[in-house]
């Protein structure tokens, strides 16, 4: 709970499996500098799964981009973003079996 309350990083979720991480940043920049962006991959094929992190430079930003950008269509598919606890190696591999 501690890492989530200083985090400005976001869970992006819902997203096509055709968006890179150009299209995230340049979606989510729109609110304010993005510092990663990390997309989802699928553990064995190594493609987009539907999920990505975003980092924001601030927390202020993060909170801007999940109060205006939930909801907005990006590659045709309608994306949730919610606060994340913060990006760590291996958790664009997801939890499922293959991603």
């Amino acid at each position: 709970m501690r890492a989530l309350a200083k985090s400005s990083t976001l869970y992006v979720g819902n997203l096509a499996f055709s968006t890179r991480a150009s299209h995230l940043r340049a979606h989510f920049s729109t609110l304010g500098p993005v510092a990663a962006v990390h997309v989802g991959l699928d553990r064995f094929r190594k493609t987009p799964c539907g999920f990505a992190f975003v980092e924001y430079e601030s927390r202020a930003h993060a909170h801007q981009a999940v109060a205006y950008l939930t909801g907005t269509k990006l590659d045709g598919r309608v994306i949730r973003a919610e606060l994340d606890a913060g990006f760590k190696p291996g958790r664009q591999y997801g939890r499922g079996v293959s991603g």
